[in-house]
C-alpha cells in the first residue's frame, strides 16, 4: 500500500471504532434518562445557557419542502452536494480553482418540525456541478467539471441517522483543456449506483459518519465500490455574528483506484443560522487521487483557502 494511503485506512479505523463503541444512551443529549427528564444545558458562544430542543417529545407530522436535513452532507467530503469554491495550490499543476454549485433539499418528512435536529423520515433530492479552473498566467480555462444529481431517504432519531439512495456521476472534459492538449482522449467516466450511510453525533458538535456505496452501471474506468468515512466538528446552533470554530476530516477511497483515494482536512471558523444552514470560511488540504474524475488516477497534493455553505 502506498505511503499516501497509510492516513485514510488509519481515519477509517478510528471512525469505525467510534461507530461501533458502546455510547451509552445516557451519553446522548437528545436522550432523556428514564427518571424525570431535566433537559441538557449548554453554553451557548455568549456564555449563557441554552438547551437542547427536547424534538423527541414533538409529535410527528407530515411536512412538504421541509426546513433543515436530517442527514447533513460531509464538511469535508469532496463530492457532496452543495455551495462552496476553493483555491488551491498544487505542487505540479500549481493554481487550480475547485467549485461545486449544487445543493441537497428536502422534498417531504414525516418527522418534527425543528429546523437544526430534526427527526424522523424525509426524502432529498441533491445535484451539483464540480468544475475546475487552471487560473494560472491569468487565465480561467476549463479544465473538468463532474456532475452529481440524486435521490437520497433519510431517517433520523437521537443521535442517530442513516440514508439510503441512488446517485449519479459523470465526468466532462473542459472544451479549452482539449484545444490546449490535441489529441487528449476525453474519458466517459460514469457511475450509477446505491449509497448506504450511517453517522452518530456523540455531541450536538461532533459527529462520526460511515458510508458505502456500490454502483449497478459503471464506464470507462469507473468500479462500482466506493467507500467514505470521516469526523465533523461544527456548530450546532445558530452562532450569531461571532461565529465558531469548526474542522473536518474526511476518507475516500474507490475501487478504481486499488482502494486507495482522497484524504480531505478542513479548519476555519463557521457560522450557524437559524434554518441550520451553514457558511464555512477556512483551509482546505487534501492528499491523494483526484477528485475531478477524468483525471482520477492522477496524484494530487493541494493547500488552498475555500468558502463553503450549506443549506
Amino acid at each position: 500500500m502506498a505511503k499516501r494511503n497509510v492516513g485514510l485506512w488509519v481515519l477509517g479505523t478510528v471512525v469505525v471504532m467510534g461507530l461501533s463503541a458502546p455510547w451509552g444512551r445516557a451519553q446522548s443529549p437528545w436522550t432523556p434518562p428514564p427518571a424525570q427528564f431535566s433537559p441538557p444545558q449548554e453554553f451557548a458562544p455568549s456564555g449563557e445557557l441554552f438547551s437542547v430542543q427536547n424534538s423527541w417529545e414533538e409529535q410527528w407530522q407530515w411536512q412538504w419542502a421541509p426546513t433543515g436535513l436530517i442527514y447533513r452532507s460531509y464538511l469535508a467530503g469532496p463530492k457532496e452536494p452543495r455551495f462552496g469554491t476553493a483555491w488551491l495550490y498544487d505542487s505540479d499543476l500549481r493554481w487550480r480553482w475547485d467549485t461545486t454549485i449544487g445543493a441537497r433539499v428536502g422534498l417531504i418528512r414525516y418527522g418534527t418540525t425543528d429546523p437544526l435536529h430534526p427527526e424522523g423520515w424525509q426524502l432529498d433530492a441533491e445535484g451539483a456541478v464540480f468544475p475546475r479552473l487552471d487560473i494560472n498566467d491569468g487565465k480561467r480555462d476549463l479544465d473538468a467539471s463532474d456532475f452529481r444529481v440524486g435521490f437520497v431517504l433519510t431517517y433520523g432519531q437521537g443521535p442517530h441517522a442513516w440514508k439510503f439512495g441512488y446517485y449519479h456521476i459523470s465526468a466532462h472534459l473542459g472544451d479549452e483543456f482539449m484545444l490546449a492538449n490535441p489529441g487528449v482522449r476525453r474519458l466517459n467516466f460514469t457511475w450509477d449506483g446505491l449509497v448506504l450511510g450511517y453517522s452518530y453525533f456523540c455531541t450536538p458538535q461532533l459527529r462520526l459518519y460511515a458510508e458505502a456505496a456500490w454502483a449497478f452501471a459503471t464506464d470507462d474506468g469507473a468500479q462500482p465500490w466506493r467507500f467514505q468515512f470521516g469526523v465533523d466538528y461544527a456548530p450546532s446552533e445558530p452562532t450569531g455574528p461571532e461565529g465558531a470554530p469548526f474542522f473536518a476530516i474526511n476518507g475516500f477511497l474507490r475501487e478504481e483506484v486499488d482502494f486507495g483515494g482522497t484524504l480531505s482536512v478542513q479548519l476555519g471558523w463557521a457560522w450557524r443560522g437559524t434554518s441550520g444552514q451553514l457558511l464555512r470560511v477556512g483551509l482546505q488540504y487534501l492528499n491523494g487521487k483526484s477528485i475531478q474524475y477524468e483525471f482520477y488516477d492522477t496524484f494530487e497534493q493541494q493547500l488552498g483557502l475555500g468558502v463553503w455553505y450549506d443549506f
